[in-house]
């Protein structure tokens, strides 16, 4: 199994929906809230490539986007091999 990060706020519906997904496939998952630490934010979006906005998901380090990336790659049925 891949390791899974996701940067997360608390109040953001997005981000709910991709830990929702997560969960429901059964993906284990590592959450790093950036809402009160200026420095996580400024350190998600250097590795986000400059995505700013919450939540920003990385497989094996890699950035895959955020909450309607991670479903389209879920509906295209890509998601699963890249987590395998």
């Amino acid at each position: 199994m891949k390791t899974v990060e996701i940067y997360t706020t608390p109040t953001c519906p997005y981000c709910l929906a991709a830990k929702r997904l997560l969960t429901k496939k059964g993906i284990a998952f590592t959450e790093i809230d950036v809402s009160r630490d200026p420095a996580l934010r400024v350190a998600m979006t250097e590795r986000a490539r400059g995505r700013r906005s919450v939540p920003q998901i990385f497989i094996d380090g890699t950035p895959v986007g955020g909450s309607d990336d991670i479903h389209l790659l879920d509906h295209q049925g890509k998601l699963d091999p890249m987590l395998a």
